[in-house]
């Protein structure tokens, strides 16, 4: 039986909370359960707006998808939210040129699979080991990638926040997607970048390593980062299989 928890936290300096999750342990159209994180941009109310259209436009689409297939469900749905993004933006001047991230993933027996724009991310954590399954589409990601930027002056690069792709940004927009096994005792973390630039991998690791269970292990991240600054919104989902 799939445990799952998740939370999202304002931070220490944002006025609005801009991340939108949403996760459901029970089937959802052909899918056999479905996570989802995402992190909105634009001005006044355009993020908070964006990361909740395509999450519910996401949910909407799965629920009523004839495709038996994970990827081409979560393809066409993450494709249909970047076309009604795209259509409200053009449709509304307070809406222009809003944006977001998704990641999104499914488990089917011990295989997960997972689709992600942007620079929201999926890690798997088991044992002494913390694995990032998602590639963060950012700026700074492709300059580390083209070897002009080494990982470790990434984190505080002044750049850290432009992203190369996002729901909403163009017409056509281009998904990752990745096929994962899982072992036993493996912990899935789905997070924005609210996390991660507050808090290091191996922090990640050791606090989900180090508490009891999952509401103990997601408030522990949170709070982690709003120790470190809690410069952004932090949303977390936990999945533990």
């Amino acid at each position: 039986m799939i445990k799952t928890f998740s939370i999202t936290d304002i931070g220490k300096k944002r006025k609005m909370n801009q991340d939108y999750v949403y996760t459901s342990e029970m089937p959802v159209g052909p899918l056999p359960n479905l996570f989802l994180v995402a992190d909105g941009m634009g001005g006044h109310k355009a993020g908070d707006y964006a990361s909740k259209c395509a999450i519910e436009t996401i949910v909407e689409s799965v629920e009523s998808s004839h495709d038996t297939e994970p990827v081409s469900v979560l393809e066409k749905a993450i494709r249909r939210a970047n076309d009604i993004i795209r259509e409200r933006a053009e449709a509304d001047e307070a809406y222009n040129g809003m944006g977001t991230t998704v990641v999104a993933a499914t488990l089917m027996g011990n295989t997960l699979c997972v689709a992600n724009v942007g620079d929201s991310r999926l890690y798997i954590v088991g044992g002494r080991q913390i694995r990032q399954i998602t590639r963060d589409h950012s700026l700074v990601e492709e300059m580390v990638r083209m070897g002009g930027l080494r990982r470790d002056q990434a984190r505080n690069h002044p750049e850290k926040n432009i992203i190369t792709r996002a729901i909403g940004a163009e017409d056509y927009v281009e998904i990752d997607f990745f096929n994962v096994e899982l072992s036993r005792g493996d912990i899935v973390l789905m997070c924005t970048d609210g996390l991660t630039n507050m808090i290091e991998d191996e922090e990640i690791r050791m606090i989900l390593h180090g508490q009891r269970d999952l509401v103990e292990k997601a408030e522990g991240l949170v709070n982690a980062a709003n120790n470190n600054g809690g410069k952004d919104n932090i949303a977390v989902v936990l999945i533990e299989p």
